[in-house]
Parts: structure tokens; C-alpha cells; sequence
């Protein structure tokens, strides 16, 4: 049995797409009952039979934190991917980032030791990976420095990690995955690359020149289960097509689907003030944080990451960049003239 914790996001439901189709004895774990609609989704962008694919599927509703019926989700598992996670980049939000991220990821690597599971696939992030005070690449050995200012985010996603390096110690053979951005569809409205891909169709009103690093989500569900069908044990891998500035992501979706980018750049100037009128809101209004101090440091940092660890492991070649975008934003088009407008 294979349990996939995490199903009803991205990353887990395209996992759970791949699964289905061609393994049987899947289960995955979920919070909400409104979210597996996102799973079928997702697997309708793919094939018509989506509701038999999902049918196929042990669905069981548990809670990373609850033990009990979490326990009994792991009944004759030998294979687990944690990608279940919440992201935030709220500073508020870090006691309830704990909470899911680094004790979800405890209580998970406990019962995979507990069970005897064979072998545990975790979804990290490049910002569990440490940062270089030069503009070096960074790479799977660079470093976490504690005493950089970190996003909240980061923080728990480096706890969730030392969670499953622990499990290793405990005798468990464990793989982590460092995605970049993930481009796939779905989600507009969950935070991640849909939420870009949304944003810049309504209209960014600013550009950064800050570099990141940006994958495919059909790239991250291969590399998984390739690293979980081999005899590679107790690494992790950064997970990265290219590494782009913000600026070139906005102007090459903004081609994409016909709309105009941004043409102001952020400042440093503005983005220091914005995220201090931010922060006041905050105080002031209770307003949900939307720039906190870390991200706008982020949008103006140029960050490259090294993806030839994976490729020489697994001899595995990303898919252009170019080409998951032209996808992504097809289906976002799709859905868009499905239903006018997009909340």
C-alpha cells in the first residue's frame, strides 16, 4: 500500500493522477471534505474518467496531528509520500506553521518507524536550503544559517527536515525533495504558481529583478517516484528547471496569455515601505499580512540554485520552462472561459 499525505494540493494530486494509473493500493490522507474537488479537478484536465481514477483511491479524512486516526491510515503501508504541508509566509502564522509542518512531519516519520515502511519521499522547498552571503550558486551542501532572517515558511520546512533526518538515524530510508516554484494547474487561488499565473492576467502592477527557481510539477512527481523506486537513500535534491527573475516570469506569461506586463520596477525603496505599511495594517486593522518583511527581501534577491545533483543521480532532463508555462496557462485560459470571471 502507498500513502500520500498531502493529496488534494498540487503537488499530491498530480502524484495521486500518476499513481492511479498505473499502481494499485493507493490511499491518501485528507482535512476537508470541499477539497477533494480540486483532486478531481485536477485529474479531469487529463482524462474524462476522472471519477473512476478517484474512486480508485483509499480516501481516508485524518489530520496530520491526529494520531489516532492517522495511526490507522498507515494499516499495511510500505511506501509514503509526505507532501502534505502548510504554506504561509506570514510571520503571525509560524505557531500554526509549526504545528503542521515540523509536528505533522514528526508524527509521520514516527509512524513510518513504527510501521516498519520501507521508504519515506518528503516535499521540502529550496527555502529549507541555506543562503550564500556571495551570489554563489547554492547547492544541496550550502549551508542553513540560522541567524539569516528567514521566512517562517523556511524555518519549519528546515524543522520538517531535521524530522525526517532523524527518522534515518532511527533506521528509516528516506529521500527529500527541494522543489522550486511549482508550475502546474488547478490552483488559482491556493498561493502558489496559479496565483502568479492569475495575478499577472489581472495585472501586476510592479516587477522585481529577483531570482528564483521554478520546476514542473509533471518534473517533481517523476523525480519522486524514481527516487522511490531506487536504491538511493538518505538525500535530498533540489528541484529546478531554471532559475528566473520575477521580471521574466511576468513578461513571459504575460505573452502567454495576451496581457500586458508590469512596467514599474519595485524599488527597494518602495518595497521597504511597503512592507512596513504591511506590518501596520496588520497592527492597526488586523488586516492579513500580504508583504512581510523576508518576502520583500526575497523579490529583490537574485537566489540561483543548482539542479545537477538530481540530473547526474538520475540522469533525469527538466522540461523547458517555455513549455510548462505555454501548458499551465492553457488550462488557466481554459477554466477562465469556463467561467467569467475568476474570483
Amino acid at each position: 500500500m502507498i500513502l500520500v499525505t498531502g493529496g488534494t494540493g498540487l503537488v499530491g494530486s498530480h502524484l495521486l493522477y500518476k499513481l492511479a494509473t498505473t499502481t494499485k493500493n493507493i490511499r491518501a490522507i485528507y482535512r476537508r471534505a470541499h477539497k477533494l474537488e480540486s483532486v478531481k479537478k485536477v485529474f479531469s484536465y487529463y482524462t474524462e474518467d476522472f471519477e473512476t481514477l478517484f474512486d480508485s483511491i483509499d480516501w481516508v479524512e485524518t489530520d496530520l496531528n491526529d494520531i489516532p486516526t492517522l495511526s490507522e491510515a498507515f494499516n499495511n503501508v510500505t511506501y509514503v509520500y509526505h507532501c502534505a504541508a502548510f504554506v504561509s509566509f506570514e510571520p503571525d502564522k509560524y505557531h500554526q506553521l509549526r504545528k503542521i509542518n515540523i509536528q505533522g512531519t514528526a508524527n509521520i516519520v514516527n509512524l513510518c518507524v513504527a510501521n516498519n515502511v520501507q521508504k519515506l519521499c518528503y516535499v521540502s522547498s529550496i527555502a529549507a536550503i541555506g543562503h550564500n552571503k556571495t551570489n554563489d550558486i547554492i547547492s544541496e551542501t550550502t549551508e542553513w544559517n540560522p541567524e539569516y532572517d528567514n521566512s517562517v515558511y523556511a524555518i519549519t520546512k528546515y524543522g520538517a527536515e531535521i524530522e525526517v533526518w532523524r527518522g534515518t538515524q532511527e533506521g528509516l530510508d528516506a529521500v527529500i525533495v527541494n522543489p522550486g516554484i511549482i508550475l502546474g494547474p488547478g490552483y488559482w487561488n491556493a498561493g502558489g504558481s496559479g496565483s502568479l499565473i492569475k495575478q499577472v492576467y489581472k495585472g501586476f502592477s510592479y516587477y522585481t529583478h529577483g531570482v528564483t527557481a521554478y520546476v514542473d510539477v509533471w518534473d517533481v512527481v517523476a523525480i519522486m517516484q524514481k527516487l522511490m523506486q531506487s536504491d538511493i537513500n538518505n538525500e535530498r535534491f533540489i528541484l529546478a528547471s531554471d532559475n528566473l527573475s520575477f521580471k521574466e516570469f511576468q513578461d513571459k506569461t504575460a505573452k502567454i496569455l495576451g496581457v500586458v506586463p508590469a512596467k514599474k520596477e519595485a524599488s527597494k525603496f518602495i518595497l521597504e515601505m511597503g512592507w512596513r505599511l504591511d506590518w501596520l495594517n496588520h497592527k492597526l486593522l488586523g488586516k492579513r499580512r500580504r508583504l512581510s518583511k523576508q518576502v520583500a527581501k526575497t523579490a529583490r534577491t537574485k537566489t540561483f540554485y543548482d539542479n545537477s545533483k538530481i540530473k547526474n543521480a538520475l540522469g533525469f532532463e527538466f522540461s523547458a520552462i517555455d513549455n510548462s508555462l505555454e501548458t499551465v496557462c492553457g488550462y488557466f485560459m481554459k477554466d477562465q472561459r469556463k467561467a467569467k470571471p475568476i474570483a
